[in-house]
């Protein structure tokens, strides 16, 4: 049977009535998840251990795994951020710019492709891509460097029963990532039964996202995301727009579309969209209820939904709600 990302919706859903959080892995690692999320699936030649995404978590706040020096997995996702970086677009070790905003991790272990066009096929292949272009590292190098440090020498024992290799360090990163999911948001307190956890607006909200605004058809719970791609009208008139999906598919229908983020911890992920083009939440909730911009690929499902100024607000008030509230420490490094 094929684990795809809408059978572990379906998964998901279910698990939403069942409202028992997991406990906090060991030392810290991850978060206990929300109560609507089971379980991400791991790949067969990866299962996640406690011990391994241990690892993990160090590599992932380590700057020696990049090029200089400069700059760790962690310089562009800060929790507090909601695992994003604050910025319209990144720099790279070197100084080149990214061409795209950097997305969350949050929950990213769900996914079944990566970046926002999806040319990633697995998780440890989009973080060996970003070793080497967003963090400028040669991983021979990098691995080397690792290798020689005395702590992560006893760490890669105990957890591949190896040395430090790049396939494993790629592996022990992956394992930390999908130990990254949401915890309980005031949100999901309210959908278990505490009718004090939200204001009335942000339930009123709730009432739109699911129907009038049609936020849903693509932002689907759990997740608030389908994993699909979506041309939503921001490349329209650039003089050189982003090709989005279409570079990876070649399918005409996918030019410029770009994968549906997660909308939990929108509050605090901003600023908003592949080309992080829209400062504020609520400017972001107006663009797509109004249905975007003219562009001859933009997906038929976004539409002007003729929301008023009340019901954006309402919105805006829910996606707030969507914020976790777990805590974090960063790792202690060999």
């Amino acid at each position: 049977m094929k684990w795809t990302l809408r059978r572990w919706l379906v998964l998901a859903g279910l698990a939403t009535g069942l409202l028992a959080c997991s406990s906090m892995p060991p030392d810290g690692v991850g978060y206990a998840r929300s109560s609507a999320l089971p379980a991400p699936p791991d790949p067969p030649d990866n299962p996640t251990t406690p011990e391994k995404a241990a690892l993990g978590k160090q590599l992932f706040f380590d700057k020696r795994l990049s090029g200089d020096g400069s700059m760790a997995c962690q310089g562009c996702h800060f929790r507090h951020l909601g695992w994003t970086d604050a910025l319209p677009l990144s720099r790279k070790v070197g100084g080149g710019m990214n061409t795209r905003h950097t997305p969350t991790v949050y929950n990213t272990g769900y996914y079944t492709a990566w970046y926002w066009d999806g040319r990633a096929k697995t998780l440890e292949g989009q973080i060996t891509a970003a070793w080497k272009a967003q963090i400028g590292a040669d991983p021979a190098k990098a691995t080397a460097v690792i290798a020689a440090v005395p702590g992560y020498q006893a760490g890669f024992q105990k957890v591949f029963g190896a040395a430090p290799s790049e396939e494993n360090i790629a592996k022990a990163l992956a394992a930390f990532l999908r130990t990254l999911n949401s915890g309980e948001a005031p949100w999901d307190r309210y959908a278990a039964g505490d009718k004090t956890a939200v204001s009335a607006d942000a339930a009123a909200g709730a009432e739109l996202f699911t129907g009038k605004a049609g936020c849903a058809a693509c932002h689907r719970p759990p997740l608030y995301s389908d994993g699909m791609f979506y041309n939503v009208g921001l490349e329209a008139g650039k003089a050189q727009p982003d090709l989005g999906r279409f570079a990876v598919s070649k399918d005409p229908a996918d030019t410029s579309a770009f994968k549906t983020p997660t909308l939990r911890s929108v509050g605090i992920s901003g600023p908003y969209f592949h080309d992080g083009s829209v400062a504020s939440l609520e400017e972001a909730v107006r663009y797509m209820a109004a249905g975007g911009k003219a562009d001859p690929h933009k997906s038929q499902i976004l539409i002007d939904r003729k929301l008023s100024e009340k019901e954006i607000g309402q919105l805006v008030a829910f996606l707030n709600t969507l914020t976790s509230e777990e805590s974090f420490a960063p790792p202690k490094l060999p």
